[in-house]
């Protein structure tokens, strides 16, 4: 454990996006989901990595926020549940909401059940692991994130 923290490498500051999840998800289907993008080339914003040891949890989350691209919502069961509570995943919906690209990936849950607590971010196009396979899922972000980086050259 020691030598991954002594050998960790700084971390680019513009990430392709940011993945916003529940803490409970977040050695589960937000680490699959980071893995998928991240094989597919998409550089991901993921506290599970870009927060090291003794740093301050929120201005680091703040940081990943403004240098990323596009704001991807894991929207699980655990995550309904923790945007009621105030807890860091609410603040980062608020501040992705106000922001520009938005996409909520349904996962274990419904847009029903989504739009019964967010609305707002309900209304928001995005995919469904229902639907699409978590790969299939991460190829449609990867996609999404090649068209947005060519839309800004």
């Amino acid at each position: 454990m020691r030598e991954q923290v002594e050998r960790r490498a700084p971390a680019p500051d513009l990430r392709d996006v940011f993945l916003c999840h529940a803490w409970d998800d977040r050695q589960g289907a937000a680490k699959e989901l980071h893995d998928l993008l991240e094989a597919r080339g998409v550089k991901v914003w993921f506290s599970e990595k870009d927060i090291a040891l003794g740093e301050p949890f929120l201005r680091e989350i703040d940081r990943g926020l403004a240098k990323s691209r596009v704001g991807i919502v894991l929207v699980t069961a655990n995550f309904l549940k923790r945007i009621h509570g105030h807890s860091i995943a609410d603040k980062e919906l608020s501040v992705l909401l106000h922001g520009g690209k938005l996409v909520p990936i349904i996962h274990g849950t419904t847009f029903a059940e989504l739009n019964e607590e967010s609305p707002m971010l309900a209304s928001r196009n995005g995919l469904n692991t229902a639907e699409n396979s978590m790969a299939d899922v991460a190829t449609k972000l990867a996609d999404l994130v090649s068209v947005r980086i060519s839309d800004e050259k």
